[in-house]
């Protein structure tokens, strides 16, 4: 009985070894040169600046005499796609600027005159104002989701002269408890995992990610896992997620965030299980003046989720003639 029960054993142990090993061949993901990827994800109006060394993917839209330009900044792992409908609608009347900030999208790791492993909140606010300074934009109006939407307000609170309005959509600043975190964020915030997620990444692993994110999954397409999926796999972009998350310390320099004085639109998703809405009343306490809109029915990206209803408040917030 011994001998039979350890021969099952070996039987098992030796499938589930072949299991593995099929399972991270299919899974096997290298990094990709970022010139494979901009036939596909870089289209018109496309560009690539160079700020300081780093050269950045960014979109500049609409009338150039627009003398407040929106800028709008993405999210942890996201691109400048994610305002792809907030930015077709906008620039028929406004200057429209969007970019993928250092390790994200086709901009990946910081790099020329920047510390290559920094990925600090102030780190990147400061990148946001050499690049205004590189666009030669006095003054803006800055809308960021998530990670951009802290580097928004910390931007508000380093440079205030430079920010006319503020538009923070389901943004990081004060301490929260999320409902549920994105499998990938977790594996990336682990070191030994984040360190296997750079040669592995089942593309499952990015579609649950994303629709733990949306207030209705029903709304991830196919299409959008490809962009989320091919974006990550970008050279240096799965190990700057990982030090960034690494970096990140909840609640770091919130107190700052009651020195923001500029008129402050906060928006945010009524199903958001990352950021919950109750971060979006504090943010509102926080601000003097502020006004807070929550949107039924869609999670922690609402300008992606659902543009046109989205950006609603925002057209009124910023006097959409």
């Amino acid at each position: 009985m011994s001998s039979s029960l350890g021969d099952w054993l070996r039987r098992l142990v030796g499938l589930l070894l072949i299991f593995g090993a099929i399972l991270a061949g299919l899974s096997r993901a290298p990094d990709r040169p970022v010139q494979s990827l901009v036939a596909r994800w870089a289209q018109a109006p496309s560009d690539f600046v160079d700020i300081r060394g780093q050269i950045v993917h960014l979109r500049d839209q609409g009338p150039r005499a627009d003398p407040l330009p929106i800028v709008l900044l993405h999210g942890t792992s996201s691109s400048l796609h994610t305002w792809e409908g907030w930015a077709r609608e906008l620039h028929k009347q406004r200057r429209v600027i969007s970019f993928d900030l250092p390790g994200a999208g086709l901009t990946g790791p910081f790099d020329g005159q920047y510390a290559r492993d920094d990925y600090r909140g102030d780190t990147y606010a400061r990148f946001v104002l050499d690049l205004l300074d590189g666009l030669k934009l006095p003054r803006v109006v800055l809308a960021g989701n998530s990670l951009g939407g802290e580097i928004a307000w910390r931007v508000a609170t380093l440079a205030p002269e430079r920010v006319a309005q503020l538009v923070l959509v389901d943004a990081a600043g004060p301490p929260f408890k999320p409902e549920s975190v994105p499998l990938g964020f977790i594996a990336a915030r682990l070191p030994v995992f984040s360190w296997l997620s750079r040669y592995l990444l089942p593309r499952e692993l990015v579609a649950q990610s994303v629709a733990d994110v949306y207030g209705d999954a029903r709304r991830v397409t196919p299409a959008l896992v490809d962009r989320y999926f091919e974006l990550t796999l970008r050279e240096g972009n799965r190990r700057a997620l990982g030090l960034r998350l690494q970096q990140m310390a909840m609640g770091e320099d919130a107190e700052r965030i009651a020195q923001v004085r500029q008129p402050t639109l906060i928006l945010w998703g009524a199903r958001d299980r990352l950021i919950p809405p109750a971060t979006g009343q504090d943010f509102a306490r926080r601000i003097p003046g502020s006004q807070l809109v929550v949107l039924p029915g869609v999670g922690h990206m609402p300008q992606e989720e659902d543009p046109q209803r989205s950006l609603e408040a925002v057209k009124a917030f910023i006097g959409w003639r």
